[in-house]
């Protein structure tokens, strides 16, 4: 992460948070979804171990080494250009601090090479 002043950082942790749990929220409604299939006999016990082993293997451990791993900064701006964070809902501060990676994943987007959530 580049070198913030300390309330940059505390607002990229923030963010990094909400963030994260936005995605993982969504992630999980996806595997609850297969839960509730399996209570009601649509699948089988087997078919739903083996779901949760997908979403163990994929979108758990993909989100968990983005937001766990990753550069932090990078991070934010990548969620709020793919919509995950609402800008409206960013401090200006914290936009202004993040333009250069804002501006790149803005441009990945205009290009259609920004992966977004859920792909």
């Amino acid at each position: 992460m580049q070198d913030y002043p300390k309330n940059i950082k505390k607002l990229i942790r923030q963010y990094l948070v909400e963030a994260y749990e936005i995605e993982l929220h969504r992630e999980l409604t996806k595997l609850d979804q297969s839960f509730s299939e399996w209570r009601n006999g649509s699948i089988s016990s087997g078919e739903l171990s083996h779901r949760i082993h997908q979403y163990e293997i994929g979108p758990s451990r993909e989100l968990y080494k983005r937001y766990n791993h990753g550069d932090a900064d990078l991070n934010v701006a990548y969620a709020i250009v793919a919509g995950v964070l609402d800008p409206a809902g960013i401090p200006a501060e914290l936009l202004a601090a993040l333009e250069r990676p804002l501006s790149f994943y803005r441009s990945l987007k205009d290009q259609d090479e920004l992966r977004m959530p859920g792909e």
